[in-house]
């Protein structure tokens, strides 16, 4: 059964701001990789299927495929865990969510459904006013 990891991303601005950030990424010949402290204890679950759901300034907005997790080792010496992500970055239905930090487990029947891109390959409204125009029931 497949379980979905949802993380914040610091720093960006919008969907369109991790966008950038990760196409420089992939142009600089760098894989996508998010480094954390904790490997998932359910990560059979996160590689059948699962994906990285960002949280931007607290609005889940976006999803990424999880490729794999690899064992790392930071720099003193302790352990750590990478989680590499597909290319693919997919608008999702924007979701209000609390702040947490770390990572946290994300239930399939609890995430968001994929967004229609438009024609441009861009989001069709940002996506904090999409979450608002949802909670005051004018979408």
């Amino acid at each position: 059964m497949t379980v979905h990891l949802k993380k914040l991303s610091v720093g960006s601005e919008s969907l369109g701001s991790l966008r950038h950030w990760q196409d420089m990424r992939r142009e600089g010949g760098s894989e996508l990789m998010h480094v954390t402290r904790n490997t998932p204890r359910r990560a059979d679950e996160v590689l059948d299927g699962g994906s990285m759901y960002w949280v931007i300034k607290g609005v889940m907005c976006a999803r990424q495929p999880i490729i794999e997790l690899r064992s790392m080792q930071r720099a003193d010496g302790r352990p750590a865990c990478g989680i590499i992500l597909a290319p693919e970055l997919v608008a999702v239905e924007p979701q209000r969510v609390r702040i947490f930090q770390g990572w946290r487990y994300l239930e399939p029947k609890d995430a968001p459904k994929d967004l229609p891109m438009s024609a441009d390959g861009d989001e069709t409204m940002p996506p904090e006013l999409v979450a608002e125009l949802r909670e005051l029931g004018l979408l």
